[in-house]
């Protein structure tokens, strides 16, 4: 997995939410574009989480960068912005989650890398 956030507590949230759901995903972190990009060309991520609010580039940026070197990867955004709040763009992705709702990102990701 991919989590594309310059929040290292909001990371470890996350990662957190998601192991002790018993989901043992290898997990790289990401805050900048470079770092996307490098992490694209050296890491095969089965899916990206990408925070809505990036330092230096957006989550539009992020998903771009991601369709363009596989398009069959789950794309999750995730917000603090209530769902109606969130600008056309997050509905590019497969799927925009509350970061307030974090219990819900375990049955998400399950889904989305349930065999298609």
């Amino acid at each position: 997995m991919l989590l594309v956030e310059d929040s290292r507590d909001d990371a470890e949230l996350i990662e957190i939410s998601l192991r002790e759901a018993g989901l043992a995903l290898e997990c790289r972190q990401a805050w900048s574009m470079a770092m996307v990009q490098e992490a694209l060309r050296d890491f095969a991520p089965q899916l990206v989480l990408s925070d809505l609010n990036l330092p230096g580039f957006s989550a539009a940026e992020a998903l771009a960068l991601v369709r363009g070197h596989d398009p069959d990867v789950p794309f999750v955004l995730l917000s603090g912005l209530p769902a109606d709040a969130l600008p056309d763009a997050a509905s590019a992705g497969d799927a925009v989650l509350s970061k307030d709702a974090l219990d819900d990102l375990p049955d998400l990701v399950r889904g989305l890398l349930a065999p298609r």
